[in-house]
């Protein structure tokens, strides 16, 4: 048990840095005086990284053995949380955000492939279960820790305790890590593929920068082809790694995983809801902060309703996913597209003018959404992998994850920031985030159906 305890605490460490810079973006704007794309790359720079590098940090793990990268992962992403407490300006933040988040992608693969090794049967699944309540409820709880640590100013020092409050959890996760987490790693393990490490990492760069900085820029031609280059050397790493594969060679990834629909259902499900997550946490906070002008400490109570609601779904996904399968993702989506339907109606309506109780109330239900998607989602894809691929799929997964998310925070750029630039307040703002919802919606209707290929049952043998 406490082998789970360790790793699902660097799991949280992670999940909430993805989202807990969200609340404390306007407060770094205005110290730091940070531009629209500085603030669009604080948390795109850490998601970004985190899924360039994932893949990789997976295959590490079972080359070198996980608990010896997820011990190294660990301690550089703590040293990289105390590069942004101390950062004096964004360029420098953004960059110690990049390292934070190439920490974090040797730490996070070994999470999932340690569970996988160490747990069987109903156990297994169990715990995958409460691997995708800690990511599910890191999202929604950064926003609110954030918006606390903040707003508490403790020791002055505003909006840095976000990340120096890693310093004494990651410490201490190395340590119990190094005294009670058994080595492990794949007496057959593969090399590592550098010619599919750069495809891979290439493609994805050309693809995520035009998407953050273009709408800024009013897409200059540039833009697109970024764009198309990056889709043709993503064809290219595919057409690479099946060429590996079929002449036995040391592939990047396992793309036998990709003959079960279930996976790749899961996979293709998993980048659609990082990017829902992204779009939507970003331009909810600052619908709340710069659109009702809330401060972080109003806006904390706020936080904690999205962020109850994720974890009555999560305990919800991790009791009924045996009994209702995809059904209880399924129908976290639907609940979550619903409240929104009627959340923007209502911000339309209501505008600057929106009650407190209005702005926040909703946020339970899709918080509880979010949570039974979340949860649902990780034990259904990945409870049937097995040992052999466990790196391969633990990589895999939250990239797809964490692409979406940085995927998601460069199509802010599209449908919020193109209609209101950072710094803007009042209604420019909640017209702006009015208008972003309707994509949320979309986004979660095309995931509701990609959750058709997961399975209709867990195999917990």
């Amino acid at each position: 048990m406490i082998i789970l305890v360790v790793v699902l605490i660097a799991e949280l460490m992670n999940a909430l840095d993805g989202s807990i810079v969200h609340a404390a973006l306007p407060s770094i704007q205005a110290d730091t005086g940070a531009s629209s794309a500085a603030v669009q790359w604080i948390p795109a720079a850490y998601t970004l990284t985190f899924a360039l590098a994932l893949i990789t940090g997976g295959r590490l793990g079972d080359l070198y053995g996980r608990k010896r990268v997820f011990i190294a992962g660990t301690a550089v992403f703590t040293l990289a949380s105390l590069l942004c407490g101390i950062a004096t300006g964004p360029e420098f933040l953004v960059a110690a955000r990049a390292l934070q988040g190439a920490g974090a992608a040797a730490m996070v693969p070994q999470v999932m492939a340690t569970i996988a090794v160490t747990f069987d049967g109903e156990s297994r699944a169990k715990a995958f279960g409460l691997y995708g309540m800690i990511m599910s409820l890191g999202g929604v709880l950064g926003p609110v820790l954030g918006a606390v640590l903040t707003s508490a100013d403790i020791a002055g020092l505003g909006w840095r305790a976000i990340f120096l409050i890693n310093l004494p959890i990651g410490l201490a996760t190395a340590l119990f890590a190094l005294r009670f987490i058994p080595e492990s790693r794949e007496q057959q393990a593969r090399r590592l593929d550098p010619l599919g490490m750069l495809l891979s990492s290439t493609g994805l760069l050309l693809l995520a920068y035009p998407l953050t900085v273009g709408g800024e820029k009013h897409w200059p031609a540039w833009s697109f082809v970024m764009l198309v280059t990056g889709v043709l050397v993503l064809a290219a790493f595919v057409a690479q790694q099946r060429a590996k594969t079929r002449k036995g060679g040391s592939a990047l990834i396992a793309l036998s995983l990709f003959e079960s629909k279930a996976f790749a259902g899961g996979l293709a499900a998993q980048l659609v809801f990082g990017l829902v997550s992204g779009v939507f946490l970003l331009t909810w906070v600052l619908f709340m902060q710069s659109g009702l002008r809330l401060s972080p400490g109003q806006f904390a109570p706020a936080s904690v309703a999205i962020s109850l609601g994720g974890m009555a779904g999560a305990m919800l996904a991790s009791t009924w996913a045996g009994r209702h399968m995809r059904r209880v993702p399924q129908a976290g989506a639907v609940l979550i597209a619903c409240t929104l339907t009627g959340y923007q109606l209502l911000v339309s309506a209501q505008q600057t003018g929106m009650p407190f109780v209005a702005a926040v109330a909703p946020m339970i239900l899709v918080g509880a959404g979010f949570g039974m998607v979340g949860a649902g989602l990780a034990g259904l894809t990945l409870s049937q992998v097995g040992h052999e691929d466990a790196g391969s799929a633990a990589g895999l997964f939250n990239t797809a994850m964490q692409l979406g998310t940085a995927l998601g925070i460069a199509t802010a750029s599209v449908v919020f920031f193109h209609h209101s630039p950072a710094g803007s307040h009042g209604t420019n703002v909640t017209e702006a985030f009015a208008g972003s919802i309707w994509y949320v919606i979309a986004a979660l209707a095309v995931m509701w159906a990609l959750m058709f290929r997961l399975p209709k049952a867990v195999n917990t043998a």
